[in-house]
């Protein structure tokens, strides 16, 4: 391949090549990633990089880069470090710009993607390009993961962790961060609540059992009592209270027809505090149960876990020493799972979440610069 010559080409390059996730409505008739894979692993080979494929699902690759690495002078193991972007990115539905131009226009790349994550990725990248003849005598090994399928459920993560997450001794992840040290974010739980009643004529109710009104009464205990229950559980010191969010409802079958089932579905952003005290799925079981003996509650896809990396991590504070402040995030990542087997991670990168899965998506020419330029300092500072 043709390299390209400077960290906004390589952006441009990644966000011109469609890899929307294909869950929910994607808004563009070809998904997934293996094209950016494909693409990705090229410009890994071309700095020096052992690559491989791993297809997690059919035609959807997380794609794995090895940079060379010298003996260390001890003979020692040298600890790996492993860079860890997405591919995947959110829908292209209801965009004001070409999704996939990626222009260049008053300082910053527009696209698809351009925040999130393709820009933090090509970053990244970037950096083990610019470094690719000083890596292999640094005392770590580097590792690059791109993963796909962050957007939804997280199955190229999930994957990794559990292939070869014993392997690493940090991971670095790739998210919009204002090139801050997200080292702690909350975890997710979404889960379908269901009520259940007896259908009878619409004429007769008295007759029937309306889950919808056991719904109604079940949501307004939830409303006051159990988010209340939620935010007593404790504040985080950077993540604040836990919250909870009540997303979607449908039920019943005819206006007719006294509804038999209604299904709500809530969205529960947890701090450490919660999970400390059983985890949001468990305490809202309880909670159900109370007050309906009858309804059943649910996970609705994987739940994801809190990031709650130490602080004081060696690798952590060589990132403070470069200038990149601590924080946390509402939001939650690929660093979680690879946290919960056991490897200390965080997510740091130029841009701002803020411009994340917008209709008009956007990053900072000069911000992708300082995010490349931020990875190659803190290599070398090792």
């Amino acid at each position: 391949m043709n390299p390209p010559r400077s960290v906004t080409e390589l952006c441009q390059a990644l966000v011109r090549i469609p890899s929307v996730n294909p869950d929910g409505d994607p808004g563009f008739e070809k998904t997934g990633e293996a094209e950016v894979a494909s693409y990705v692993a090229g410009f890994l080979r071309h700095c020096g990089a052992d690559v491989v494929l791993e297809e997690v699902l059919p035609n959807r690759p997380n794609v794995i880069g090895r940079m060379p690495s010298h003996p260390s002078a001890d003979g020692k193991p040298k600890p790996r470090i492993m860079f860890g972007p997405h591919l995947d990115t959110v829908g292209v539905g209801g965009m004001t710009i070409d999704p996939f131009a990626a222009e260049v226009r008053d300082g910053k790349i527009w696209g698809r993607g351009a925040c999130d994550t393709k820009g933090p990725m090509a970053a990244m990248l970037w950096a083990l390009w610019e470094l690719r003849e000083e890596i292999p005598s640094l005392p770590v090994e580097v590792h690059f993961a791109g993963f796909m399928s962050e957007e939804s459920d997280q199955h190229g993560s999930r994957h990794f962790a559990q292939q070869h997450g014993k392997d690493y001794a940090f991971a670095l992840i790739a998210e919009p961060t204002d090139l801050k040290i997200v080292f702690k974010h909350k975890g997710c739980l979404w889960a379908d609540i269901e009520t259940f009643g007896i259908a009878v004529h619409g004429s007769r109710p008295e007759l029937g059992e309306n889950a919808i009104i056991k719904m109604a009464k079940l949501i307004k205990a939830l409303d006051a009592d159990f988010r209340a229950q939620l935010a007593n559980a404790g504040d985080d010191e950077w993540l604040g209270r836990t919250t909870l969010s009540l997303g979607m409802i449908k039920g019943g079958s005819r206006p007719n027809i006294t509804a038999d089932h209604c299904q709500l579905t809530v969205d529960i952003r947890y701090n450490p505090a919660v999970r400390d005290q059983g985890g949001p799925l468990e305490l809202l079981r309880a909670f159900v149960k109370q007050h309906d003996a009858t309804a059943k509650v649910e996970p609705r896809g994987a739940m994801s876990p809190c990031l709650d990396t130490p602080s004081s991590n060696i690798f952590v504070q060589k990132l403070v020493k470069e200038g990149a402040a601590l924080t946390g995030a509402p939001w939650f990542c690929d660093a979680a799972f690879l946290a919960e087997a056991g490897v200390p991670a965080i997510a740091l990168g130029p841009g701002s979440i803020a411009q994340a899965h917008t209709k008009d998506e956007w990053i900072d020419v000069r911000e992708l610069e300082m995010g490349a330029e931020f990875w190659m300092k803190w290599l070398q500072s090792l």
